[in-house]
């Protein structure tokens, strides 16, 4: 059984993807920042959204296997494993990630209910496909997370990152 690679925080994360950190609880990755690499199976100790923006074949979630297509969101709650099993070929990862710690919705609204998301399970078999227009309102809750993280961080940040975070996992 192959390697897996984990990654306990935001910082790691974002280094490993080429991409800044600005905030050490939350980021948005553009992955195609990335290095080319294999497939590989990773464990995050954060939540993780992936929005991709190309092909790249099923996806092991669990025990199970994700339809893995461009315009695909994945989920992926702390310390659960995904990945792609290594054929040896290299690929350049493209899309976007938005990943937040639990420890940034600490004692708030999203805390309490966080559970209640349940494609962060590992009860799905098949990831989000998103329509043009469904990506759209995704891709504008995240561009509003990417905004408050370009800032610098004052003491409205967190309500307006975790406020935003919600919204888009409401959508």
């Amino acid at each position: 059984m192959e390697d897996v690679i984990k990654f306990d925080t935001v910082g790691q994360y974002n280094a490993f993807n080429n991409n800044e950190t600005l905030h050490p609880q939350v980021s948005v990755i553009d992955l195609s920042k990335s290095n080319r690499r294999h497939n590989a199976r990773q464990n995050f100790g954060f939540y993780t959204v992936f929005l991709k923006e190309i092909k790249c074949g099923n996806l092991k979630y669990g025990c199970n296997y994700y339809d893995y297509e461009e315009g695909t969101l994945v989920f992926i709650g702390p310390g659960q494993v995904i990945g792609i099993e290594n054929n040896g070929e290299y690929f350049q990862p493209h899309g976007t990630a938005l990943i937040f710690h639990p420890d940034l919705i600490k004692g708030t609204a999203l805390a309490r209910h966080i559970q209640d998301y349940s494609f962060f399970s590992y009860d799905i078999h098949e990831a989000l496909h998103l329509s043009e227009s469904e990506k759209k309102v995704i891709l504008d809750c995240i561009s509003k997370i990417r905004y408050e993280l370009e800032h610098a961080i004052d003491k409205h940040s967190k309500t307006l990152i975790v406020t935003n975070i919600e919204l888009f996992l409401n959508y």
